[in-house]
């Protein structure tokens, strides 16, 4: 019996013996535990990678290290991506959301690995971006592809979707809450009881095996010395404002560098060349930018004064000069995007998560410093603020201001710092929802109407495949064809309208029966007439890309019984009747009612 017949036979084992809940509850358990295995294993590459590169150099060549190394780590990965992925593994969880409003919930096999991969390399050769987003495409993929494996439906998937993600989150940053507060803010449709249970199992798994693994130490060393104050309320209400509008910075640069890096695709090399120098020139002036930059945010959370935070500047220019502390600062706040835009761009692989984190840290400092500098009311101290910052550009990047406040609490073991932290968070949501309402993950596929939402009727606009609703059962004719070949084309026709297409297949018009019915038995005008008389403009025209929620404008508009789809050459694909639209339409709303 080989391996196959055997699986076979425990799926169907557990479809007599487990229930589908009950097997959800297993799963989640399994996920959380690999999810947390992969962020073992893609921190054990970086450290690796890392520490056999530094062991090359000595000191006095560091900067010739950064020189080289993030150029080579691309490259490495472009070739990676290209021969053996073969398949796009960037913005992760970007791309999680987009299974989940397109693909039920379906992610590739290969999604278990390779972003582990990909970005080990990126990240471990000084790539300028963050592990957690690979870690969660991967905690995604293993949800999906576990679920699918033991013949999971779609409404299941995309719980163990979730479930992956929130351990990814919770392993790598030993933080359940936040992972199980990422998933519902960032990912998940709507909060049920369905949904809570297993994402609090796989959350949960995930962190205790990484106590387990690498010990009790977190990931930032954080001592709080000055509890919270009331008389510095002004102050954490500017530094949230001031966050948010570092966030759009942030988001507004980034989409900018990638249009840049997206009109190169047809030059690789040059698109290549264009990232890794532009990456490596960045670490070259700035070292702090190199890999996920967690060590120089450790430097800021943990230092009591300026010689101690002017470790930062080690390797750099500005070296021994103490006196640059805050230019270097605010220059690395502002060149981070451009760092981790070359990264991914010139075919790295990585998130923005840790990027907002550490933007976020120096922010902090940076509002913090200058605040203690010119004597602006009561003293702040730069620890804190470079906590709270953390917290106030990740909110406002990815509009999840709870996933900001308990990731740095429980990150830092700051929950003292639990005031301070909501009032920044909900001041840099605010001001950022004013200029920017979806977040830098959704941003993409909200444009292209591709974005779940908390909505139930947006939600089930997003989750109908306009694929489905279009039906081919037409006959075309040309507008050269006399109106008495017109009526045989009528008589074996099962609808009221008749497409009118060229020779080239472009649609052109279309017959309405109905309107033909005052001289259809009129054979004297049988060849005075042709189609191109008789044709009219339909009242509009569904594009074979166009989000569902147009194509429903489109009906409601025009009250059309059926409407044209084309492709974006202007070739008929078929039609949409809107009794069949409608009828899948409530049918979605109501699957989602009943979760």
């Amino acid at each position: 019996m080989n391996i196959k017949e055997t699986f076979d036979r425990i799926v169907k084992w557990r479809e007599k013996h487990v229930t589908d809940r009950q097997m959800l509850l297993i799963l989640s358990f399994v996920v959380g535990f690999f999810a947390s295995l992969a962020g073992l294993l893609l921190h054990g590459i970086i450290h690796l990678i890392q520490h056999a590169l530094q062991a090359g150099f000595g000191n006095f060549q560091v900067n010739w290290f950064y020189l080289v190394c993030p150029l080579i780590g691309i490259t490495l990965t472009t070739l990676f991506i290209k021969y053996i992925v073969k398949d796009n593994i960037s913005h992760g969880i970007t791309r999680v959301l987009y299974a989940m409003s397109t693909n039920h919930a379906h992610l590739r096999g290969h999604n278990c690995w390779t972003s582990v991969v990909a970005s080990g390399i990126t990240i471990g050769f000084g790539g300028s971006v963050g592990a957690e987003a690979p870690i969660v495409l991967t905690g995604s993929a293993i949800g999906s592809n576990l679920g699918r494996l033991f013949g999971l439906d779609n409404k299941t998937l995309m719980i163990l979707v979730g479930a992956g993600a929130s351990a990814a989150i919770a392993g790598i940053f030993k933080a359940p809450i936040a992972g199980l507060v990422f998933t519902l803010e960032i990912l998940m449709i709507d909060l049920s009881m369905n949904a809570l249970m297993p994402i609090l199992i796989a959350s949960v798994t995930a962190t205790a095996f990484s106590y387990i693994f690498s010990g009790s130490k977190m990931l930032f060393d954080f001592q709080l010395q000055n509890e919270w104050q009331l008389a510095r309320v002004p102050a954490y209400i500017l530094l949230g404002i001031a966050s948010s509008f570092v966030s759009l910075y942030f988001m507004r640069s980034m989409s900018a560098c990638e249009g840049m890096f997206a009109k190169m695709t047809r030059h690789p090399i040059a698109k290549l060349l264009v990232g890794g120098l532009m990456l490596s020139v960045l670490i070259f002036f700035f070292p702090s930018l190199y890999g996920e930059g967690y060590n120089a945010v450790n430097i800021l959370l943990c230092g009591k004064t300026a010689t101690d935070w002017s470790t930062l500047m080690d390797g750099s220019i500005f070296a021994g000069h103490t006196n640059l502390l805050v230019l270097y600062i605010g220059l690395v706040v502002v060149t981070k995007t451009f760092a981790t835009s070359a990264t991914n761009g010139g075919g790295g692989c990585g998130g923005t998560f840790a990027p907002s984190l550490f933007i976020g840290g120096f922010a902090g400092f940076f509002f913090s410093r200058l605040w203690n500098m010119h004597q602006i009311g009561v003293y702040i101290p730069e620890n804190n603020f470079t906590l709270l910052g953390m917290a106030g550009v990740m909110t406002g990047v990815m509009h999840a201001p709870l996933t900001g406040i308990f990731l740095i609490a429980e990150l830092t073991g700051g929950y003292q710092m639990f005031m301070p932290l909501m009032i920044v968070c909900i001041s840099s949501y605010l001001t950022t929802n004013i200029f920017e309402t979806h977040s830098i993950y959704a941003l993409r596929l909200a444009r292209e109407g591709k974005l779940l939402t908390h909505h139930t009727d947006q939600t089930a606009l997003t989750l109908m495949n306009m694929n489905e609703m279009i039906e081919k059962d037409y006959h075309p004719v040309r507008e050269d064809l006399p109106m008495g070949k017109l009526v045989n084309e009528i008589s074996r026709s099962n609808n009221n309208f008749i497409p009118v297409i060229d020779d080239d297949g472009h649609f052109e018009g279309v017959i309405d029966i109905t309107n033909l019915r005052h001289i259809i038995f009129r054979t004297e005008l049988y060849q005075k007439f042709n189609v191109s008389q008789l044709m009219r403009q339909p009242d509009a025209i569904i594009g074979l890309n166009d989000p569902m929620r147009e194509v429903m404008h489109k009906f409601d508009k025009t009250a059309a019984a059926q409407l044209p789809v084309v492709d974006v050459n202007g070739r008929l694909v078929g039609y949409i009747s809107r009794v069949k639209m409608y009828s899948i339409y409530r049918k979605v709303v109501s699957d989602l009612s009943e979760e």
